[in-house]
């Protein structure tokens, strides 16, 4: 299977690169002193449900980018007055950042065993497929903090802070390394793109995830680490499958507007799908 670079739209969903360190080391939780945001009013943020829902890689990828675009043309006009959140899952894919290396595919790049993109976002390859919620927010940092390194430990404070909340599961950051842990598991990552301080691309987190495909690949370019997932460190008998991807999106999207302070209004997905973005 080829490398592909962004198929054309086909897909309207139903209704509704690191080294790793040689030792682990916490980063303590002084840090999250720092993720409030500046502002003190809540910014809308648009929400796009679909954590139900497999959607084809592409087809989130290029919502991603309409919505940039729409975005930066509301900019110049001055009526830049919401951000974006999209919620999913995705059908199995590997995906690529802008610089990583085909030296961490455990496969021929043209024999590929499932879908492949390289993509514009940050990091290495990795994995994702069903289980796996995936958050893309597009938000304008100018109304927040121009910071990137700020954006970046705020999406993982959102993820530790849910995984704490919900199911008393204690991850933490690693020194020099991006994602979220919880021992020598890595349970989330983040690969982002920021164009015009507009962000795009953003975190997957495993809940219950079938780790098997990270086999064929070194994700995130971390050889002498583990992938992990929320089933795997909580009670079997505690709830299904189901269970834990419901609790799990409700927690992220809870912590999300708290640490970035935004109220949600939610939007058809079918309007996304057609590019209708509102103002």
């Amino acid at each position: 299977m080829n490398l592909v670079v962004n198929p054309t739209l086909s897909y309207v969903p139903p209704a509704m690169a690191q080294t790793p360190s040689k030792k682990p080391h916490k980063v303590e939780s002084h840090i999250t002193s720092a993720i409030s945001t500046p502002h003190t009013s809540r910014r809308r943020c648009d929400f796009y449900d679909l954590h139900k829902e497999l959607v084809p890689y592409a087809e989130a990828w290029s919502w991603q980018k309409a919505i940039v675009r729409g975005r930066k043309a509301l900019i110049e006009r001055n009526e830049d007055f919401s951000d974006s959140l999209i919620i999913l899952q995705h059908h199995p894919v590997y995906t690529l950042g802008t610089g990583s290396s085909e030296h961490y595919l455990n496969f021929d790049v043209n024999n590929a065993p499932i879908e492949l993109y390289r993509t514009e976002r940050g990091g290495e390859v990795t994995y994702h497929g069903p289980g796996q919620l995936v958050m893309y927010p597009i938000i304008n940092l100018r109304y927040y903090k121009m910071d990137l390194h700020w954006y970046m430990r705020s999406l993982e404070e959102v993820v530790i802070r849910a995984l704490s909340s919900t199911f008393a599961i204690e991850a933490s950051r690693v020194e020099g390394l991006t994602g979220v842990w919880v021992g020598n598991q890595k349970l989330a990552a983040i690969g982002i793109k920021v164009s015009q301080w507009i962000t795009y691309h953003g975190l997957a987190l495993n809940v219950t995830t079938d780790v098997t495909p990270f086999n064929e690949i070194v994700p995130c370019g971390i050889r002498d680490r583990q992938v992990g997932c929320v089933k795997g460190l909580v009670d079997d008998h505690q709830s299904d499958d189901h269970s834990l991807i419901y609790a799990t999106y409700k927690s992220l999207v809870r912590e999300f507007c708290n640490i970035f302070e935004v109220e949600l209004c939610q939007k058809s997905v079918e309007r996304l799908a057609c590019g209708e973005l509102s103002t």
